[in-house]
């Protein structure tokens, strides 16, 4: 369950258990207590969700859908997409694009100025309603907002059609995105599919954990990675499942450590101990965790996920799942996850 969807769930619940409150109670100034708990809930729940911003600005505000953005705004989209839904978007990155208008001989200008394709195609990418990563069975089918179906293969990772779920569970304020690696083509339009797609994805193997993590800003993490001597490691062939911690997530944990980020790279014991208890053998995918589920690390500790309240690994929360690299999966945490004194 989604961060927003917790939040949602929690401010109704008290505000059914403030009304029940009220009725059942014949004072004024009780009643008056109840309705101002009430909207200050409702306000808050308003305010966290203006947020978070629509899948539209998220989108913007990302940058690495620059491509979809103007899809969306060609097609006429951004009021649709902006508006209450709830929407589950799969997003091309622009790579994404980038690849597919390659295979397919069009220009961006040309996919642009073409509506009624673009519409088509963009619509392709909508379900109506929430579908988080948890949601999703092996071999499960959606209807998109285009009229054709989706269809989710958990075989190897997590895919719709073709295209492989780098980052899953990017929330909004009307809705969830799931960033994908290739465009999705409705079968009816007759321009390629699956298979064009599987071809694309094939032709190169993409970067390793390592790569994604250097070009996407774990800078702490890539450093302590290359003091450890683990640069090699994490590029092999793995597979690997590795718990990647923000920089923000080392400086809260060196704050309390009582440790300056030279101090915990020049200890190589204790930084090979703490990046390995970041790394399962094997991919482990969202749709794999289970409440209470324990994982064995390559430290040799074992590692505990709560679904409780969100996703959580030991204490620390799971704020981007299934990033995909070509030798395994990468899940963003909020927090440095430290192995347990031996």
């Amino acid at each position: 369950m989604s961060t927003t969807t917790t939040r949602k769930a929690a401010a109704l619940l008290v505000a059914l258990a403030l009304g029940a409150s009220a009725c059942a109670s014949d004072d004024p100034e009780e009643s008056a207590e109840t309705t101002e708990t009430t909207e200050a809930a409702e306000t808050t729940e308003t305010t966290e969700a203006a947020e978070t911003g629509t899948i539209v600005d998220v989108a913007v505000a990302n940058g690495s859908f620059t491509t979809l953005v103007a899809a969306v705004q060609a097609a006429d989209l951004v009021d649709t997409l902006s508006s209450e839904g709830p929407f589950t978007v799969f997003a091309p990155t622009d790579e994404a694009f980038a690849a597919a208008l390659g295979d397919l001989g069009v220009s961006p200008e040309d996919l642009l100025a073409d509506t009624e394709l673009l519409t088509s195609i963009l619509t392709y990418h909508v379900i109506a309603g929430e579908v988080l990563s948890t949601d999703l069975t092996d071999g499960m089918m959606a209807a998109t907002v285009q009229g054709e179906e989706v269809t989710i293969d958990l075989s190897d990772g997590v895919k719709v059609n073709g295209a492989n779920v780098i980052a899953a569970d990017v929330d909004a304020s009307n809705g969830v995105i799931h960033a994908i690696d290739y465009v999705l083509l409705p079968p009816s339009l007759g321009l390629g599919g699956d298979a064009m797609e599987d071809d694309a994805m094939e032709e190169e193997a993409g970067p390793t954990i390592v790569d994604v993590a250097a070009t996407n800003g774990f800078t702490t993490l890539v450093a302590a990675v290359e003091a450890a001597d683990l640069v090699e490691t994490l590029s092999g062939d793995g597979p690997f499942t590795v718990f990647a911690p923000t920089d923000e997530a080392f400086a809260t944990a060196l704050e309390a450590l009582g440790l300056t980020a030279e101090e915990l790279l020049g200890n190589t014991e204790l930084l090979t101990s703490v990046l390995t208890y970041h790394v399962v053998a094997g991919e482990v995918f969202s749709a794999d965790l289970t409440d209470g589920l324990t994982a064995a690390t390559v430290n040799g500790a074992e590692i505990t996920f709560d679904l409780s309240d969100g996703a959580k690994v030991n204490e620390a929360n799971i704020t981007a799942a299934d990033v995909g690299a070509s030798n395994g999966v990468i899940h963003v945490i909020d927090a440095v996850l430290l192995p347990p004194a031996s």
